[in-house]
């Protein structure tokens, strides 16, 4: 296959949720990213329909884990061009879609996305007017490089190009973003304080640290309690804020 053709390929796959619906999610832009290898192939109508039909199915997926499914399923399509059984493409297609829709939510939905909204929020609370570009800066790439990585490691494995996306160990590395990102709130909790005036005649200093460990601990317990941490990340952001208001120490 030509490389002009699975570059147009992975570029599509930007567009997979274009044309999300709720009958089939995402199957309309699936077949409209693999389009360019009907086109290569030149297929006779007849075929070309059919490939495209059986791309037309259900299909829900992470969409940045959308482009490694890609290089998978092209892959099995050039091994079963010639045959007329596509089982196989159809069953991997689908066993990934699940699976991947699990490992992408609970890392990017669940864990980066609101560690670099934190970040983000904490830069523009300092003042720097570039903090939106800090949330692009630490997104951004992540998500480019799974999506490229994972459609090249796809295509490259073909049913076994799962193994890639699988060595990331996501949701692993999710969970430790995740307590990062209560360290981090934790430790912003010191700083915040400062802009707030304390009506406390006990050392400001001593305040501050017990209120930074208390808010570790009590992450904690909430944490054993079976809380979500994205609730407790968000209340965490919004308690935070509100502590250092000087409205609400006045």
């Amino acid at each position: 296959m030509k490389k002009t053709t699975l570059m147009k390929i992975f570029l599509r796959s930007f567009f997979i949720q274009t044309t999300l619906n709720f009958r089939r999610m995402q199957n309309v832009g699936f077949a409209m990213a693999i389009t360019p290898l009907v086109r290569e192939w030149q297929l006779r109508q007849k075929d070309s329909a059919r490939m495209l039909n059986r791309h037309l199915q259900l299909f829900n997926t992470n969409p940045y884990l959308s482009a490694s499914v890609m290089g998978s399923v092209v892959r099995l399509e050039e091994e079963q061009k010639d045959k007329d059984d596509d089982s196989i493409v159809l069953s991997i297609k689908q066993s990934l879609m699940g699976s991947y829709a699990a490992i992408g939510d609970i890392f990017f939905w669940g864990a980066l996305r609101p560690f670099a909204a934190i970040i983000a929020v904490i830069l523009s609370y300092m003042g720097f007017m570039l903090a939106p570009v800090a949330f692009l800066l630490i997104y951004t790439p992540a998500h480019i490089w799974i999506r490229l990585k994972g459609f090249i490691e796809g295509y490259r494995g073909g049913k076994n190009g799962f193994e890639f996306i699988r060595s990331l160990a996501l949701p692993s590395v999710a969970v430790k973003i995740r307590w990062f990102a209560l360290v981090v709130l934790a430790g912003s909790v010191t700083w915040l304080s400062g802009f707030g005036d304390w009506p406390f005649t006990v050392n400001s200093e001593i305040i501050m640290k017990l209120t930074a460990i208390s808010s570790v601990l009590i992450c904690l317990l909430l944490i054993n309690k079976g809380m979500s941490q994205i609730y407790i990340i968000y209340g965490a952001v919004i308690l935070f804020f509100l502590i250092s208001g000087r409205g609400l120490l006045n």
